[in-house]
This record gives C-alpha cells, structure tokens and sequence, in this order.
C-alpha cells in the first residue's frame, strides 16, 4: 500500500483551478461526488486494513470553452499503470461493437494491405484484431503495460506502451508511418493535456486521413443523470460545443458524426485535418442543433445538474435498504469504475452488497476499492443465488440479463440504478 501511495501524488489544491484546454478559471460547479479512491485501484486481500488514499471528485464547467472537467489531482500515470486491470475484451457486445467498426471503416475508406491503421489506448487489443483479419497493417498504442502484453502474445498485435502526444506521433511518423485510419475509443476523456493529445492527430494523419473518436455524450450523461461515469479516470466530460473548439485548435475539424447507443449514450465524431476535402454532413448539423436547444452553451443545464446525484442516492439507498429490512440477500454483477463512483458516493459497501463477480480474471479474489466488497467469478452467482443483482455497468443490461437469465428459477430479480433506481420488470428479461 506505501507503493500505491507513492505513485498517486497529489497537485496542490489551488485557490481557482484553470481549464485543460483554454486556461480560463474554472468557477462553476458541475458535480461534487465528495473524496473516493481511484475506481480501478482494486484491493488485495492482504491490504484490506490499510490506508486507503481519496481524493476530491469534482468536476467544473468552463465558462468560456465550456469543457466540463475534473480538479487537476491525480496524475495519468498513476491511474494508467503497469498492473491496470480493465479489459475491453471482457464484454461480448463490446467486441460486436468494435467489429462492426471494422467493417464499415474498411467499407468506407477502401483499406486493404497499403493502408495504415493506428488505435490509441488500444487496450487489449479488442479492435485492433478484426483490421488484422483482414489483411490490414496495425498498431496500437498503450501505455498500461498488463493489457499492452495481452494484445501483444494472445493476439499478435504490435502494440508501443507509451502516451500519445506531439511528441509520440512524431516519433511514430518517423518509425511506422503516417495513418489512413486513427481509432480512439473512449480515450479522449481519459488524458489531462487536451490539447498535446489531440494536436498528435494532426501530425500523425495522411493528408486525406481521418480519425475517428467515441465517447459517452455529455448531452447523455446530463438529461439521463449519469453521475457515475465520473471518476478520477475521466479527466473530462465530452461535448461536440467543446470538442469542435479543441478540434480547430489542433488543425483538425470534425465533417461527420453518429450517435451510439454504447456507454448510455456516446458520440462518434468523424475527423480530418482541417484542409482535406469533406463536407460537414447534415447528421453533424443535428447534433449540433441538439446541443443548442439543450443550452450547452450557457450555464442553466450545468447548474441544474448538481441535484441528480442526490435524488439518484437517496432513492437507491430507500430501495436497497426496503429489500435487507425484508431479510433479502443482493449481489452486484460487475466490477466497472463507474460502479464504484456508484457505490463510493452512496456509502454502500458489505453491510448491504454481499459480493460481486467480474469477468476479468484480472479482477477476482481482490476487493472494490472503498467498499471492500469481494469480487467473484461469475459462477458465484448461480453458487450462491442471491436474491437481487445490482447491475453496476448498466450500459450493458442486455448482455448481463441474458447471461444471468438463470436467477428466475430460484426467483431472482435485478436491479438498475439508472437512470433512476428500479427493478427490472420481467417481461424485460430474455426468453
């Protein structure tokens, strides 16, 4: 645990943090979820009693560039570090995801063996593997060492341990080659330095290549209350208003967009540098007009945010606490940094959760960081048959209920804590 301390150092506090991308102060409030650990700092057994370190979740709105961010405390190296344990491949409708991607990317953009395809934060290489199938060059770029290595000897897929930047793609340009095709899921949120991370696109993208980005949309996050996708992971909170400033800054524009159903609702923003010859498309025009008549270029709807994560508390801890008073027994299924910011926030840990149960191999026998609650393999579930299952990484009900269809013959039922806490009913479960 000494280690672990060492490595996550803290910023000073300073009296008016400042925007990530445009510098100016940051004086409106976005959410305040208190001081909870890490979310993908799971414990091991043996450092069950010791110190635990937290830090502050705060997340600001700019009112000039209107990026919604965290407080500057946690360092990216500390969260992204040799032994991080989150991998993408874990989920089934992830990897559907990522290959219908493929698909259409090839479709689209003609790639074949003389292209060049570049994922940033390409994990374990989940994506990276269909574009290999098909003939087409890949690398990836990772700085966790732990799922770097399984891309690399489970999947044969190159992959550098490094953060991207100017510098990165510099160097990358010089030893790979610039890209037809540059990926980045679900990364763009997770780096401090915006605007370094973003300008290495520019250098690293073929005159008439494009990148692509997604991300949970905070147009999503704000109307559905989804306050526990943030944690210390998530510099920031994505919207197309701040992301087109970040873009043109860089030398870049964004010509096309999609809406996705992924992460409780994500953006894919189409991207090329700013001379290249495609016109804005008439799906880029309508998200833009929804963000308007949302007002995310004022301060109302960022204001009016604060309230969700209360009543989202209260009525969870009213519906769990209603089931134990009834001598129920709940499990959790799942072990997503969002549930922890969950469960951390909510102040739920063993006396109402007995346990939950991961996929990852990586994240068995250890322990939820601030809660403690144990993490199973999902056989635990049929073991144990617990009453209730709280579905922690709600994005992907469809895949757990499915899996977990089995809990009806003893009677089991799940629960969704969003967008507001509830059971599920059970015309919803599959057949």
């Amino acid at each position: 645990m000494e280690d672990m301390v060492s490595r996550i150092m803290l910023k000073p506090k300073s009296a008016s943090p400042h925007c990530r991308h445009c510098s100016a102060e940051l004086d409106l409030p976005f959410a305040d979820l208190g001081e909870t650990p890490i979310a993908n700092d799971f414990i091991a057994a043996e450092d069950l009693h010791c110190i635990e370190p937290r830090y502050p979740l705060r997340a600001f709105v700019c009112r000039n560039c209107r990026l919604v961010q965290l407080e500057d405390f946690v360092r990216a190296d500390s969260v992204f570090r040799a032994d991080y344990a989150y991998q993408s491949s874990m989920s089934s409708s992830w990897l559907a995801h990522a290959q219908h991607y493929v698909e259409d990317m090839i479709e689209a953009l003609k790639l074949g063996s003389h292209s060049r395809v570049i994922e940033i934060a390409s994990n374990d290489g989940y994506l990276l593997q269909y574009f290999k199938v098909a003939g087409i060059p890949v690398t990836g770029i990772e700085p966790a060492a732990s799922v770097a290595k399984i891309a690399r000897e489970q999947r044969g897929i190159p992959t550098i341990e490094t953060f991207f930047g100017e510098n990165e793609a510099l160097n990358l340009r010089e030893t790979i080659g610039p890209a037809d095709l540059i990926a980045a899921n679900n990364v763009l949120a997770h780096v401090p330095d915006i605007n370094d991370f973003v300008a290495g696109f520019r250098i690293l993208l073929k005159p008439n290549g494009i990148a692509t980005f997604e991300f949970p949309h905070l147009l999503n996050l704000m109307k559905l209350g989804q306050f526990d996708t943030i944690y210390h992971e998530h510099f920031s909170y994505l919207s197309l208003t701040a992301l087109e400033r970040i873009f043109r800054k860089a030398g870049l524009r964004v010509f096309d967009a999609k809406e996705l159903p992924t992460h409780g609702g994500s953006l894919r923003l189409f991207v090329c540098p700013s001379e290249a010859a495609l016109a804005e498309t008439d799906a880029l025009k309508g998200i833009r007009g929804k963000e308007k008549k949302a007002s995310l270029d004022t301060d109302a709807p960022y204001l009016a945010f604060a309230e969700k994560p209360r009543s989202t508390k209260t009525a969870l801890l009213a519906l769990l606490g209603s089931l134990k008073a009834k001598g129920k027994t709940i499990a959790a299924y799942g072990a997503p940094a969002k549930g922890n910011t969950l469960l951390n926030y909510c102040g739920i840990g063993t006396d109402i959760i007995d346990f939950t149960v991961d996929r990852a191999p990586s994240k068995q026998g250890r322990f939820l960081p601030g809660s403690h609650i144990p993490i199973y393999g999902p056989e635990a579930i049929a073991a144990r048959k617990p009453d209730f299952v709280l579905i922690l990484p709600w994005n992907l009900v469809s895949e757990i209920t499915n899996d977990l269809a089995f809990i009806r013959t003893w009677g089991g039922r799940f629960i969704l804590p969003m967008p507001s806490p509830h059971l599920l009913e059970e015309a919803f479960y599959a057949n």
